[in-house]
């Protein structure tokens, strides 16, 4: 059983009424990614809350947090309300594709951890149904939505398995994304372990910058130093 609050350095994320926990994917990507100078970031399909809030701690951006699942939207706004930078998070239950129709906000930043099962067994529990298929957000209606709601000069951050991010990234160019970072993500050393590419989409890059991170070493739990590295502003024990 997952425990019911993650303790991280500057923040807690309780995670009893959230269909999904707090997990590896989300802290990968919310590390990776460095904010500059954005105003505006969104988080499509926030979840616990964890993605807006650990931007919210290395940013000055105003954060707006979406997601279709009541209880997931009830759970992250309260950890958002408990957290130091309450004040410039913002959560609402909503769908991104009625958000993308009714507000005139463009973001800097847009950050998602979608779902991405297709066609393949789902649980009983509806609310992990929600959050880990992706009947009610298909990739081309998120591509759609991002490139309605992204600034032309903003960057969309994406983590997904290897096969769904190849997918996704080919609906994106032709939407006019194009990607300009790629992250390799390795649970270890041999190749076969990689599950994981975190992608950020520009409309127009200047750059292309591809990379690799191995999150383990022979032994479970034994952490890399680069993950140790990426994550230490956030994980307790690094």
């Amino acid at each position: 059983m997952p425990q019911e609050t993650f303790v991280f350095k500057q923040f807690t994320i309780q995670q009893d009424k959230c269909p999904m926990k707090v997990g590896t994917d989300a802290v990968l990507l919310g590390a990776w990614i460095k904010p500059t100078n954005e105003k505006r970031i969104l988080d499509i399909g926030t979840g616990t809350g964890i993605l807006a809030i650990m931007l919210a701690q290395k940013s000055t951006a105003l954060i707006d947090a979406i997601d279709i699942d009541i209880s997931a939207v009830e759970q992250a706004k309260q950890n958002a309300e408990f957290c130091k930078w309450r004040d410039r998070v913002n959560v609402e239950h909503i769908t991104l594709q009625q958000y993308s129709k009714q507000t005139d906000k463009r973001y800097d930043l847009i950050v998602a951890n979608p779902p991405y099962f297709k066609d393949s067994f789902k649980p009983l529990e509806e609310g992990r149904t929600l959050a880990r298929h992706n009947d009610y957000l298909p990739f081309e209606e998120l591509v759609e939505g991002v490139t309605t709601l992204l600034d032309k000069k903003g960057k969309f951050f994406v983590i997904l398995p290897n096969k769904e991010a190849g997918i996704l990234k080919d609906l994106a160019e032709k939407k006019g994304l194009k990607l300009s970072k790629l992250l390799r993500v390795r649970t270890k050393h041999d190749k076969e372990t990689e599950k994981r590419h975190i992608m950020q989409f520009e409309f127009e890059p200047t750059s292309f910058n591809e990379s690799t991170i191995i999150i383990e070493k022979e032994g479970r739990h034994e952490y890399t130093d680069e993950y140790k590295e990426l994550t230490k502003e956030y994980y307790i024990h690094f």
